[in-house]
């Protein structure tokens, strides 16, 4: 008995031995694969992805109400925005905005009416100086119910978000209205894949001298 013992516990030995081998076999397996050794980076945190265009869409059933300036040199026309924008205004310059849409409408003094010609030469680079990332702009004569117009699109970037910083790629309608010595230049930006077309429409549509 004191033999079979002996024999056991030489058996027991030899278990734990290959075992051993085996496992040190695996683990320089893991290191040494391909003939080079496995090493562990940190990249540290991803930036934050691009994020794609807010819809931005006007609703369907968006009521629209009749804007007119009731001071200054320039109150001699009016308009149709969107009701329950939130508006703000400066001298000339008045602007109406709901999340990512907005209406800016400018009123100045001008001894000519605009042409394709006069917006292509001193509009455009103006806008390139003044508007973030301001690219694609195309010029044409178009009509709208108030008579002929100059109408300029191009693309910009939005101005930040306040609170969240986001940014957003706008499209953008720029129509410049003349009679008499007055100029209106009515612009109407969104996000670029937004479905705006009707409602730019109407406002571009509704405006009128008075």
């Amino acid at each position: 008995m004191p033999q079979l013992r002996s024999v056991s516990a030489v058996g027991l030995v030899l278990v734990v031995a290959a075992t051993t081998a085996a496992c040190s076999g695996s683990a320089a397996g893991s290191t040494a694969g391909g003939g080079g050794t496995a090493t562990t980076t940190s990249t540290g945190p991803r930036p934050a992805p691009t994020e794609s265009n807010p819809p931005g869409d006007i609703p369907d059933n968006q009521a629209f109400v009749s804007y007119q300036p009731s001071a200054g040199p320039f109150r001699g026309f009016t308009v149709k925005v969107p009701e329950g924008w939130a508006r703000t205004g400066h001298g000339p310059v008045t602007e109406f905005r709901d999340k990512l849409n907005s209406i800016r409408i400018s009123a100045v003094s001008a001894s000519s009416a605009p042409t394709v010609g006069s917006v292509q030469a001193d509009v455009v680079p103006q806008l390139k100086r003044q508007v973030p990332k301001f690219s694609g702009p195309k010029v044409s004569a178009v009509s709208r119910h108030a008579g002929p117009v100059v109408l300029l699109t191009y693309k910009a970037d939005s101005a930040a978000d306040p609170v969240t910083g986001k940014v957003v790629r706008d499209a953008v309608e720029r129509y410049a209205f003349y009679r008499q010595g007055h100029e209106v230049d009515l612009t109407l930006s969104g996000p670029v894949n937004a479905d705006n077309v009707d409602p730019w429409r109407i406002v571009s549509d509704s405006f009128a001298w008075k």
